[in-house]
């Protein structure tokens, strides 16, 4: 089976509203690794998706080193991507924003320091009002909305089973322009 065979099997499709969760790992300017959970917004055949604010520690990260970690996880199924990242195009950062649900597009915009320490009741009625002010399919992208795209060099599939060793199908390329490599199965 191909990588690309593989990932279609185990991925929603774009189209799907339903986006899976991944952990971004990078390597902070401290020189200790980082990660936290973001969407994959999408795939293809160049890499993985994802979006955030441009003001973030993650673009700081991949910005200063380009070189991070995906994990997605499933019950009994795991998948492992390294790759290099470099920001998505004007078109593709439209896209996945007016594919974003209505919470995480109001979050785009909403999504400040200042905003969050604000206290609950407070961010409730900001929330309420900037909802209000901007009807449903009204809003665009903030200016600091940002999206960038891991081309993957090492994809590692690992699948459990509760009757049987794990193992990890591993494929792997020079840069991510080359052909992928005969995959390797190894031990989970």
């Amino acid at each position: 089976m191909t990588a690309a065979d593989l990932l279609a099997s185990w991925l929603p499709a774009n189209e799907d509203p339903a986006r899976p969760l991944m952990t971004l790992s990078t390597v902070s300017a401290s020189g200790y690794p980082d990660a936290r959970t973001v969407l994959l917004s999408e795939y293809d055949a160049s890499g993985f998706y994802f979006h955030t604010d441009s003001r973030s520690r993650k673009v700081a990260d991949v910005t200063r080193d380009p070189r991070v970690a995906l994990t997605l996880v499933w019950p009994g199924r795991q998948l492992v991507v390294q790759g290099d990242v470099s920001r998505a195009s004007a078109d593709e950062l439209s896209w996945a924003y007016g594919h974003r649900s209505r919470y995480l597009q109001l979050l785009a915009w909403l999504n400040t320091n200042e905003y969050a320490a604000l206290p609950l009741s407070e961010r409730r009625a900001v929330w309420a009002s900037f909802g209000d002010e901007h009807p449903g399919g009204t809003l665009t992208p903030p200016g600091t909305w940002d999206g960038f795209l891991v081309r993957p060099v090492r994809l590692t599939f690992w699948e459990g089973d509760p009757d049987a060793a794990s193992r990890r199908t591993e494929y792997r390329r020079a840069s991510p322009t080359d052909e992928w490599l005969t995959p390797v199965t190894l031990a989970g």
